[in-house]
This record gives structure tokens, C-alpha cells and sequence, in this order.
């Protein structure tokens, strides 16, 4: 049980032995130091609820609370908050525990099946800077899942399907003929474009791409051969920028829009079965009441097009179907673009009404904002093109670098390449993770690659500086109790005491930032700790302790910043 967790139901149970049953703890970490460590403020909406004097009833909360062993001191201030001191003691025994174990102390959850879905790029096209958000977001999601014992399952929802590749393959049947193809595919950009010319300037290449396109429909195997090679050639490019990334996905978790073709025909069917399917202006449409426009006219969510075809709400309902059905996911997170709400609205609300996705499963759409440039507009190179996410991670790794030799030029190269990629990839992963998802955000090289302030160059410089005094200390016990006296070491201790209740927020909400937000105030605190309390100055007992507290920090920092998908370096 998290410190959180164990205070809240000692208050929880205080609350109802108090007379107010119905009440909620509601306690937090304190937002200061003079608050304590935290704090209880569910005692003003109970005296409320009970027609009573805050205080009054804050005094009988007190006289049943049983926190001995956990708080030393407890005290009521303003109009009925409950200020929570924690025993050094106790904080000394959870530092130690953590120290004794790989995972810090942190239990593991009753394991549900968690899929997280991200990067989800379209094959047709190479990966560009609007791939970041969500690859990035994603990546942490599983990691912080299955840091707390979740059964992961990584999806990449690819877009390998549609009228366009019948267009694509027909190019590729064409320039591999001039010997063309291996060139021109490099750049997936390029091909695209032309391949797209092609198509809009030449009739007889156009009613070839669509002769494609019912070939491929109806499985015609030289086709599939064809469509495959193209499939394989781009998630070799997206791989390569995932490896660069630091992503964890590969092609087994590639599941495409293809996948679900077979089905599409059949839940169509089915809703038409189950009387939810109306046909408007010839397309095949579910309306839906409770999104209904100004007019008070219901959305229409369309499931098939007139003439036939298909759409990827199409997909994303047999994609639906396959989840609940045969994987039988507890939880799914789609980490997709924010501009794709509504849809996501719309689709979970059709699953239900088909009875396709019951109420027992939670099917999120964790949605991000925008990486904008310093026009306040979606960043875009000079040209108005979308920046090459290759090239902007390559550019990050190149600024890191000149960072590096600027200020360690004695390094070896091969040395400085290697912090560089570690600094570049982290702080470019960092700047994105450390804002909330829900918004957009400036793209700014400098600020993210500072050393000051809450960055991914900050806080890999605050563990190496940790490491640093394990190599000045060499003589080290790491089975040394840990006495907590000081204020600075204090607040140090109960901010890594907090470290298990920060994991639980983020995988419960799907909010990396606040997990940033901690590890830099975690770093703050150490700094402070570090100027206060001398560790290699001091001796004995004391030396021992600090040097416990130094460690479980650097544990922290790092296990932390691994979550985020960001690597640590012993020296930089």
C-alpha cells in the first residue's frame, strides 16, 4: 500500500468513526513544508454534509486517528484541514526498503491486460514530427503499465490499407520496370508525391491504380505479393526511427487497418441486424442523440460509404470487436491527436449501443496536443513542408553533441557521440513528455536542451553528480541504516517516499508530466539536501546514512527517467 493509500484510509476511517460515513479523506501531499507532509482537507465538506463546525468536528477526527508509527506529529489549522507530519522514522524504514529492492519498494497492481495504442503511422508516408507526440507519450504509458505488474499489450494501429496503395503499388510496378524503385524509395515522402502526380496527370495510370486496388481488395496474390514488399519497406523506416527513439515497438506489435478486413463486411451486417444501421444519401450511417448538432439533428457516424466502401471508423469498430472479443482487453489507451476526439466519442458510443464493448471495459482515448513552431502554428520546415522526424532527431543529436564539446572538449569523440545521443534523444523526449499531453506546446532547441530548470539535461546531470560521490566516497555500505535528523534530509526522504504514489497517478490518469514534475523536485530537494548536509565531510552513522539517501535518489532519478523512456549516464 502507497503512503498515500494507508494515510487515506486511517483519515477514511477516522471520518466515519467521527460520524460522517459518506465523507471523502480527500488528502494530499502538502503543498509546503509548514503544512507538513500532507494533508487532509475532506473535513470541511463532511462538517458541511453533517451541518457542523469544521474544527469541532476536525477535533474528533483527531481524537480516533490512529497514525502511530506513520505520523509525529498531527495538527489542525484554518478553518479544519488536518496537517500530517510523517515520523522520520517510518520515512527511514520505507528509504530502506526501497534500497533493498530492483523495483524500489513498489507493489505490484492484481494484473489487468492493458493495451496501449501508439505511433500508429500511415505506411504511405514517412514519419514526420506529428508521429512524436504520440510515440513518445505512448511509450511511457507502457512502461509505467507494466512497471506496476500490468499485462502490456503494444500496438501500432498502421494505415496499410486503402484506395492510395493501389495507387502506390501501381508506381512501384512501374519504376521498378526503369530500375527506379530502390532509389526513389528511400524517401517514402518523395514517392509518395509522385506516385500522387501520376495518378492526377495520366488517365490510363489512374485506372491502372484502381485496377490495383480490386485486385488487392479481393486478395489477388500477386498483388498481396507486391502490397507486402511495400508494407515490409516502410516499417523498415519506421523501425529505424523508433530504434533512434528509443521505442519499444517492433513488427509484432504491428497490427493494420488490413487485419480487420475480413470483418468489416460482417459488423455492418450486424448492425443492420440490430436495427442501428440507416441509410442516408446512400451511405450506411448509425445516428447518434446525444451528439447532436445546434439544429438538434443526431450525428450521423458513418460506417459505410455510398458505393460501398469502407472508412477507418470502419476499421476502428472491428479493431473494437477483435479487442473485447479475443483479446480480452480490461483496458485500452488510444494515444492519439486531440483533433480526433469527437471521433473517438462517437466510435466507444456506437460499440456500446452494437453491445460490442461492454461497460466493464475501458477504452480511453488519451488525446495530445500539437508540437508548434514560434509563429504559434503546427511546426513546419521553411518550405511548409512537415519536418522528417529522422531529421529532427538527427538535429537533436548534433546540437547535444556541439553542447557536449563545448563543454567537455577533452573528451574522446567516440565519448562525446555517445552522451550526445543520450542528452539529444532524452531532452527532445522530455521536453514533450514534461508538458501536459492535453496541450499544445513551442518547439524551442534551447530550452530543452538546458541545463537549468526542469529538463532531460538537468536531471541525467543531477544522477551523474550522485554518481559522482560514490566515486569520491569508495568506501560505501549499502546495508547502512538510514537516520533521518535534518530538515533537508527530511524532505529529501519524503519526497522519494512519494515516488510509488506518483507511479500509480500516472498509470491511473495517463499524465507523464506530473511524473516529470517529481523528478525534477526531487532533484531540487537533493541539491538542497547536498549544500545542507555535507555527506563525504561527515562521519560514521551519519556519513553511512546520507550516502543511503544519495543512493536511493539516484535509484529514483533513474528508474524514474526510464519510465519515460530516458537513459541515465554515470558521467557526462
Amino acid at each position: 500500500m502507497t503512503i498515500l493509500q494507508l494515510i487515506s484510509a486511517r483519515v477514511q476511517a477516522a471520518l466515519a468513526a467521527a460520524g460522517a460515513p459518506d465523507a471523502s479523506a480527500n488528502v494530499q501531499p502538502a503543498s509546503k513544508p509548514e503544512f507538513g507532509d500532507y494533508q487532509a482537507n475532506g473535513v470541511m465538506a463532511a462538517a458541511k454534509q453533517l451541518k457542523t463546525n469544521p474544527r469541532e468536528l476536525a477535533q474528533k477526527v483527531l481524537a480516533v486517528l490512529d497514525l502511530d508509527g506513520i505520523a509525529s506529529k498531527l495538527e489542525i489549522a484554518g478553518p479544519g484541514f488536518i496537517n500530517i507530519h510523517l515520523d522520520p522514522a517510518f520515512l527511514a524504514r520505507r528509504a530502506e526498503t526501497a534500497l533493498a529492492d530492483e523495483a524500489l519498494g513498489i507493489a505490484k497492481v492484481d494484473a489487468k491486460k492493458v493495451m496501449v495504442e501508439y505511433s500508429s503511422v500511415n505506411l504511405a508516408k514517412e514519419m514526420h514530427i506529428g508521429h512524436l507526440r504520440g510515440g513518445i507519450i505512448g511509450d511511457a504509458l507502457v512502461r509505467v503499465n507494466s512497471f506496476i505488474g500490468h499485462n502490456v499489450v503494444r500496438q501500432n494501429h498502421v494505415g496499410d490499407w486503402g484506395t492510395q496503395f493501389g495507387m502506390l503499388v501501381a508506381y512501384m510496378v512501374e519504376i521498378s520496370k526503369s530500375g527506379q524503385a530502390d532509389l526513389e524509395l528511400k524517401d517514402l515522402d518523395t514517392f509518395y508525391k509522385h506516385s500522387k502526380k501520376r495518378f492526377d496527370e495520366d488517365t490510363a495510370f489512374a485506372d491502372t491504380a484502381r485496377d490495383y486496388v480490386v485486385k488487392l481488395q479481393s486478395g489477388d496474390a500477386e498483388v498481396l505479393k507486391l502490397w507486402q514488399q511495400f508494407v515490409k519497406l516502410s516499417l523498415t523506416h519506421c523501425n529505424a526511427i523508433y530504434q533512434k527513439l528509443g521505442l519499444q515497438l517492433n513488427d509484432d506489435d504491428v497490427r493494420g487497418e488490413s487485419f480487420y478486413n475480413d470483418d468489416l463486411p460482417v459488423l455492418v451486417e450486424e448492425l443492420r441486424q440490430k436495427g442501428l444501421l440507416v441509410e442516408d444519401q446512400g451511405a450506411q450511417v448509425v445516428f447518434l442523440d446525444e451528439f447532436k448538432n445546434k439544429e438538434g439533428e443526431p450525428a450521423a457516424f458513418i460506417v459505410q460509404k455510398q458505393g460501398g466502401g469502407y472508412l477507418y471508423a470502419t476499421t476502428d469498430l472491428g479493431a473494437i470487436r477483435f479487442r473485447v472479443n479475443k483479446l480480452e482487453l480490461d483496458r485500452c489507451l488510444y494515444v492519439v491527436d486531440s483533433r480526433q476526439s469527437l471521433h473517438f466519442q462517437q466510435l466507444f458510443s456506437t460499440a456500446r449501443k452494437a453491445s460490442w464493448l461492454p461497460e466493464s471495459a475501458d477504452f480511453q482515448h488519451i488525446g495530445h496536443g500539437t508540437i508548434m513552431g514560434p509563429d504559434g502554428k503546427p511546426l513546419k520546415t521553411r518550405s511548409g513542408e512537415n519536418v522528417k522526424l529522422v531529421e529532427l532527431l538527427d538535429e537533436a543529436v548534433e546540437r547535444a553533441f556541439q553542447l557536449v564539446t563545448s563543454k567537455n572538449p577533452e573528451l574522446p569523440e567516440a565519448e562525446r557521440r555517445q552522451i550526445a545521443a543520450v542528452v539529444g534523444i532524452g531532452a527532445l523526449k522530455y521536453a514533450d513528455l514534461s508538458k501536459s499531453r492535453n496541450t499544445d506546446y513551442i518547439f524551442d532547441w534551447d530550452a530543452m536542451l538546458s541545463f537549468e530548470g526542469n529538463t532531460a539535461p538537468y536531471l541525467q546531470y543531477a544522477y551523474t553528480r550522485v554518481q559522482s560521490v560514490f566515486r569520491k566516497a569508495e568506501d560505501f555500505d549499502p546495508a547502512a541504516k538510514v537516520v533521518i535528523t535534518e530538515a533537508a534530509e527530511k524532505q529529501l526522504a519524503v519526497a522519494l517516499a512519494q515516488f510509488e504514489d506518483m507511479v500509480f497517478a500516472v498509470a491511473d490518469s495517463s499524465q507523464p508530466h506530473h511524473l516529470c514534475g517529481y523528478l525534477y523536485n526531487v532533484a531540487t530537494l537533493f541539491s538542497r539536501f547536498y549544500e545542507a548536509c555535507p555527506i563525504l565531510k561527515s562521519e560514521g552513522e551519519v556519513r553511512a546514512s546520507r550516502l543511503q539517501l544519495a543512493a536511493l535518489t539516484a535509484k529514483t532519478l533513474k528508474s524514474g527517467l526510464g519510465l519515460l523512456g530516458i537513459e541515465v549516464l554515470d558521467a557526462m
